[in-house]
């Protein structure tokens, strides 16, 4: 995949960045690394790899799963909040 100033341009829409016209290319070069390297992920041969992997003896600690409402925290955070309503976030829309 090559990453040319089309790309470049629907990234910066995407992610609602401004990118320096001076720095373009050098984030043109280092986005062609990274997908290179994400390419050659791609030849390393799996096959033999089971899908699920742990560090932990025994697999994964479990929890119980509880809410934890903290008003005076949610208040904080929305009051703080640069657009809101009805105490969720107000963004603007980036995918048409």
């Amino acid at each position: 995949m090559t990453i040319d100033n089309q790309t470049i341009a629907k990234l910066a829409k995407l992610s609602s960045l401004e990118i320096d016209e001076s720095k373009k290319e050098h984030l043109k070069e280092e986005l062609a690394e990274i997908v290179n390297f994400v390419e050659n992920l791609n030849e390393i041969d799996v096959s033999a790899v089971d899908a699920t992997f742990t560090t932990l003896s025994g697999g994964q600690p479990m929890r119980e799963d509880s809410v934890k409402g903290d008003e005076e925290l949610s208040a904080h955070i929305m009051k703080h909040a640069p657009k809101s309503e009805d105490n969720y976030f107000i963004v603007s829309q980036i995918i048409e």
